[in-house]
């Protein structure tokens, strides 16, 4: 079981299971909600999810994909946590920096890169990776 949470521990969460899918996420949403150039992000499913300590804000937006979807963040520090949303049913999308186990990192593969057209032109392709245009 991995857990993680918020930045300043308001908001906490366990997942169980394994992860069914690393995604690297280059949508302009993405870009907003982590002040980076992308996001990287694992795949739980919804029913091994759960919120251990606190309740996470809720902003739920009209997605690059077309779809709404609903960031999961603290109301204090503002860290966004996980994401869900019709796009994914049933799945929660964890930002795995949120996560407590900083080896998780070390150890991923890319399955996806999403939005690939916004990839800035400095960051490489990942090989092993599916290029998608969108979601």
């Amino acid at each position: 079981m991995a857990s993680g949470g918020c930045y300043c521990g308001a908001v906490r969460y366990e997942v169980s299971g394994e992860s069914g899918g690393s995604i690297l996420c280059h949508c302009l949403d993405c870009r907003k909600i982590t002040g980076s150039a992308y996001s990287t992000n694992a795949v739980y499913p919804e029913d091994g999810f759960k919120v251990t300590k606190g309740t996470p804000k809720q902003h739920t937006v009209k997605g690059d994909s077309g779809n709404e979807v609903t960031s999961n963040f603290c109301g204090d520090c503002g860290s966004t946590m996980w994401r869900q949303g019709p796009s994914f049913a049933g799945k929660r999308v964890v930002k795995v920096g949120t996560l407590d186990d900083t080896k998780i990192l070390d150890n991923l593969k890319m399955d996806a890169e999403l939005f690939v057209g916004h990839r800035p032109k400095w960051i490489g392709t990942q090989e092993s990776a599916a290029q998608k245009p969108a979601m």
